[in-house]
């Protein structure tokens, strides 16, 4: 029988083994994974010798096409995925915006044009809730039914974003009622926003003073709130961007019990620190996004947060402005700068080099948290997330041991800077595969827009 495309001479690494074999793909899906499988029919042949096949990559935190402050982020679904794509990235799952005033569905079918005809490669949707009445307590169940099975709710962002600790008790209720998801920002709002007051009165405007705003203990309590209403309701919950020991610890703390706490962190908080934010006049903005960096010794603490399973996943929090024009809006107020960085397309990379190259943890380790237990918590394992036969055929083929110097001048996404500029990662993306097709070709774009579906999510079933 022929195939439609083999991948060879590669040594295939997902989150539990790694051994050499070919990939044998047919209408999107893996077909046979097996030494040596017969080439004469394929119509497409892939050689990944010297490198490691691994499942596409899941990030299930960007912010694309999204309006903040006056503006809106510089990404939209298509460049979004594409740049995401570039660097092993075949899933995205976004976060659909319910304002005030509104149904969850008009968040949801606003967010589904915005996708519709543009995303590359597959997408999915958190639903932010910021307004909880009766009719939205009965749009949840809705939402679930239909492959929305998670929700963000915030502790930050007072009058705009966050909610109070009844509504997202009755949330994480109605969650677990319907197997959803709940996903937290966690901060404390309140004290925040008078600690941004105060230092606004005495004239503390630069970029720097969002972060000193934002303390390392705003974010261990409302992470330890977070839990206490989850175990209450007896719902699963998910910190999202987790940047500090403060929040680490009492992640930790709820595991140890068994209870059902997972946790995120990003690139930037394992890579970078307050110390990037010590740069002259407003080039501070660029680091300006939400949770803050933090001390470099939290940095080591995260790190092995992942190796350890405290933390099980790694998103970007993607969320581009271009420095000039965008971020400049806050040139004299810390309070205005568009809060979010630029991210989707290097993850692997960073984590790859930084964790495995790093001797953090092992490859294998590496595919768990940047696309297995993803697919996992939020209900698309194991149609994606892994290599095996019934999967969807998205994989990359990823060279290990190619070195690559992160730049703004190169790279994919739509925005001026890159949090980590003349950063050097060892651990380089080939070629990417979406449902079978070549999206990325030895480093060259081959995808076309509105290839990507939406994907309708299981509800959560656990990590394990």
């Amino acid at each position: 029988m022929g195939f439609d495309t083999i991948i060879r001479n590669g040594t295939i690494v997902t989150a539990t083994d790694t051994y050499a074999a070919d990939v044998a793909i047919t209408n999107g899906q893996i077909v046979a994974v097996g030494k040596e499988l017969p080439i004469d029919n394929a119509t497409k042949i892939l050689d990944a010798k010297g490198c490691i096949v691994i499942p596409g990559g899941i990030d299930v935190h960007t912010h694309l096409d999204m309006p903040f402050g006056g503006t809106t982020s510089a990404d939209d679904f298509e460049t979004g995925t594409r740049a995401a794509a570039f660097g092993g990235t075949t899933t995205l799952i976004d976060f659909a915006i319910q304002y005030k005033g509104q149904t969850l569905r008009h968040a949801f079918d606003t967010w589904m044009k915005k996708a519709d005809g543009k995303a590359v490669a597959d997408y999915a949707f958190h639903c932010i809730i910021t307004e909880l009445g009766e009719t939205q307590l009965a749009e949840m169940g809705d939402l679930v039914r239909e492959g929305v099975s998670s929700f963000k709710l915030f502790m930050a962002y007072p009058g705009v974003f966050m909610l109070d600790d009844a509504t997202i008790f009755r949330a994480m209720l109605q969650a677990a009622k319907f197997g959803g998801m709940i996903c937290m920002h966690a901060e404390n709002g309140g004290a925040i926003d008078v600690l941004v007051q105060r230092a606004l009165a005495e004239g503390k405007t630069a970029p720097k003073y969002h972060a000193l705003t934002r303390p390392t203990t705003a974010e261990g309590e409302a992470t330890s709130r977070a839990i206490a209403l989850a175990e209450m309701a007896g719902a699963p919950v998910y910190i999202v961007h987790l940047s500090c020991n403060d929040a680490l610890e009492k992640v930790r703390e709820a595991r140890d019990r068994g209870l059902p706490a997972y946790a995120e962190t990003c690139p930037q908080y394992l890579h970078l620190s307050l110390e990037n934010m010590d740069v002259p006049g407003f080039e501070g903005a660029k680091y300006v996004f939400t949770p803050p960096l933090r001390e470099k010794w939290n940095q080591e603490k995260l790190w092995q947060g992942l190796a350890r399973d405290t933390l099980q996943v790694v998103s970007t929090d993607h969320c581009p402005f271009c420095f000039k024009e965008q971020k400049e809006l806050g040139k004299d107020d810390f309070t205005k700068i568009p809060n979010g960085g630029p991210g989707v397309e290097h993850r692997l990379s960073l984590i790859y080099s930084g964790g495995v190259h790093g001797g953090k943890f092992s490859a294998n380790r590496f595919v768990q948290l940047v696309s297995t237990t993803p697919a996992k918590l939020f209900g698309l394992y194991p149609r994606k997330g892994t290599i095996a036969v019934g999967s969807d055929a998205d994989i990359v083929i990823f060279d290990p041991n190619a070195e690559q110097i992160i730049s703004a001048k190169t790279h994919h996404m739509r925005v001026d800077y890159s949090m980590f500029e003349g950063m050097r990662v060892k651990g380089v993306t080939k070629t990417v595969l979406s449902r079978g097709r070549v999206i990325i070709d030895d480093g060259k774009f081959t995808g076309r827009a509105g290839a990507g579906e939406f994907l309708r999510r299981q509800t959560y079933s656990g990590a394990s």
